[in-house]
């Protein structure tokens, strides 16, 4: 609890931070998006929402570092119910919605270990708010994260924002996600925005919702993602790329079970993601520090050998949401770590199981 308060301290003197994922693996994104919906104030003046908490942090520790800005009516960290394990987020009440603001405004942001939480109105999920994920295509190359929030900020109150990257040369693949606060703007910006040329675009941008596809959209997707990997990663990344698969368990099971009849990796809990061809020294640290950035993680494990205690060569993701996991895999298959060309892609039936 004294390394939470002093983290706290060191981050009040230097304002939040709330960093972009173009910094390092080992970062959130910029406006880091939410496991569960943040909402306005209109929704809840005492009732806050504190995402991407450190794994380890108790309910305890999580009051003391709250309890800090004012009186606390109800705190709760909440857990998976079966492992009891953290999920990384937690609600906190105050008495007084002075206080409530007060923390939005001086911990929001507030980086505690490897993680940057985010501090937020917690409000009730309803209709009017659910579906308001954007998927933009098209984008200028030299197009920011900043300037992509002010060309839609004119529709609405944006709760989310990330622009894709490629992992090795981190140019900007042209593809970027906004989510609204509420889906009519969502709706506003569809209307204003697709097929229209932004500043510094030599084509139109194409505006759509990024909504949880359908089974059938869903494989095609993921059919997109792996049949094809020399077009994703040119010349000698993709010769190594393609040399892996001949040994990865995604390669044998993976592609072939796209086939079937269930939307691959989707647990009750979230969405279970498998990385193939780890090395033998990796742990849990690598995969948090390597996933974090693309949204809000359960879980990790790494598969290891009962004997040597060594990294078994594959490990296991759990993230929240599809958009985001879908992107981490988009993202991450075929990325380098070390001497290695990591195979990631969504859990099967098939696969290597802990």
């Amino acid at each position: 609890m004294v390394q939470v308060i002093a983290a706290m301290e060191t981050q009040l003197s230097n304002g939040p931070t709330c960093n972009n994922a173009s910094n390092g693996p080992s970062t959130i994104s910029n406006n880091c998006s939410s496991p569960v919906e943040s909402g306005s104030i209109e929704d809840s003046k005492t009732n806050l929402i504190v995402n991407y908490l450190p794994q380890n942090m108790t309910q305890e520790e999580l009051k003391s570092l709250f309890g800090s800005i004012g009186e606390i009516e109800s705190c709760k960290l909440v857990r998976d119910k079966i492992t009891g394990q953290s999920l990384g987020y937690g609600f906190v009440n105050y008495v007084d919605p002075k206080d409530a603001e007060k923390a939005i405004n001086t911990l929001n942001g507030l980086r505690l270990q490897t993680k940057t939480i985010k501090v937020s109105y917690a409000r009730p999920s309803s209709a009017s708010i659910r579906d308001a994920n954007l998927y933009v295509s098209g984008l200028p190359k030299t197009m920011t994260q900043k300037e992509l929030e002010q060309l839609f900020s004119q529709y609405g109150r944006i709760i989310t924002s990330r622009i894709l990257v490629d992992q090795v040369t981190g140019v900007s693949r042209g593809v970027g996600f906004i989510r609204f606060d509420r889906r009519i703007e969502a709706e506003e910006a569809i209307k204003g925005l697709n097929g229209q040329k932004p500043p510094g675009a030599t084509e139109p941008i194409t505006v759509k919702f990024a909504n949880n596809p359908s089974q059938k959209t869903s494989q095609a997707l993921l059919s997109q993602l792996y049949q094809s990997p020399n077009r994703r990663y040119p010349g000698p990344l993709a010769q190594q790329a393609q040399r892996f698969s001949r040994f990865s368990p995604m390669a044998i099971d993976g592609v072939t079970s796209l086939a079937g009849i269930n939307i691959p990796g989707h647990a009750g809990t979230g969405w279970c993601i498998f990385v193939y061809n780890l090395a033998p020294d990796a742990d849990e640290s690598i995969l948090w520090q390597m996933f974090g950035p693309f949204g809000a993680v359960t879980n990790v494990k790494v598969i290891r050998d009962f004997n040597t205690n060594k990294c078994k060569g594959f490990g296991f993701v759990t993230m929240t949401n599809y958009d985001e996991a879908a992107m981490a895999i988009a993202s991450l298959n075929g990325y380098r770590l070390g001497d290695r060309v990591l195979q990631v892609s969504f859990k099967t039936n098939k696969t290597h199981k802990a």
